[in-house]
């Protein structure tokens, strides 16, 4: 009975890990679309952007796995 009373646990527990990782998910489409717009409004630099935008997902990333999966 403990086996399955520990698993239904970590089952609530996952479920409520992926509404973080949506909650996450939208906030990092948040800031890349601010930062767009308040950065490069008037910018015709693609790789410029591209890359700005690659490094907020990098950072992103490495905050989610660093304490967000914790």
């Amino acid at each position: 009975m403990t086996a399955m009373a520990s698993r239904k646990g970590e089952r609530s527990h996952r479920m409520g890990g992926s509404g973080v990782t949506v909650l996450w998910v939208l906030v990092m489409v948040v800031v890349i679309v601010g930062m767009d717009l308040l950065f490069f409004r008037d910018a015709t630099w693609t790789w410029e952007r591209l890359a700005a935008n690659v490094g907020v997902v990098l950072l992103s990333g490495a905050f989610y796995f660093r304490f967000a999966t914790a």
